[in-house]
């Protein structure tokens, strides 16, 4: 039987890369998909170098026949996917009365709806004990005004997270949303304390599930 298999959509050299570290450990082949797979190959190369199985892919999470397509692929290469890690935040800094139709439109796409065919892809290469771990934002709650479409994004994609988890978990499958309730980079939420809460949660026993959970610091 092959490896298990984490596929980070949205990777990049913060959190996404320490998730992928993390899982690394627990033995999964991990795929970091960016934007341009020039982007994803030095990320996957920092884990090789570290002797783990990486690999960097691209993917334009704004067209969902591309996402289906990388995740289709990752699943045919090794017969799974384990982990599907959905990790994408569009930052725009722009209020509402700035924040245009099609601006809303494309952050919210990449960051919420393209969790949608990546999950249904990803359904055939899941069995049981499967998981999709999203990381969320406290601009679920608390969004700030000069980035109206990243709170849109975060409360869309943990709504979905509900949705998905209810609808996946007859199938044994489950899906979390972790939010981070801090800024990024400072005090107790640093790169690698968040990507243990994230990894924290998509490893937890079935009798303390929860689609969300958040980190507090």
């Amino acid at each position: 039987m092959s490896a298990p298999v984490l596929l980070v959509l949205g990777a990049g050299p913060g959190v996404g890369l320490a998730v992928a570290r993390l899982f690394a450990r627990d033995d999964h082949a991990v795929f970091l998909a960016c934007r341009l797979p020039e982007e994803a190959e030095p990320l996957a190369a920092q884990l090789r170098g570290e002797g783990f199985d990486a690999e960097g892919v691209g993917v334009d999470l704004s067209d969902p026949a591309d996402v289906t397509r990388v995740v289709t692929e990752v699943g045919q290469q090794h017969g799974r996917i384990d982990v599907l890690h959905f990790n994408p935040s569009m930052f725009r800094q722009a209020d509402p009365l700035q924040l245009s139709v099609p601006e809303l439109i494309e952050d919210f796409t990449i960051g919420a709806a393209a969790l949608l065919p990546a999950v249904q892809a990803a359904l055939p290469f899941f069995a049981e004990g499967a998981r999709v771990l999203v990381t969320g934002s406290a601009a679920a709650d608390k969004p700030w005004n000069q980035a109206a479409s990243l709170g849109v994004q975060k409360a869309a994609v943990r709504n979905l997270v509900t949705t998905l988890d209810t609808t996946l978990a007859p199938k044994g499958i489950r899906a979390v949303a972790v939010q981070i309730n801090g800024v990024l980079g400072e005090g107790a939420f640093t790169r690698d304390r968040v990507a243990q809460a994230l990894h924290a949660a998509a490893v937890r026993p079935l009798d303390e599930w929860t689609p969300h959970t958040s980190y507090d610091g």
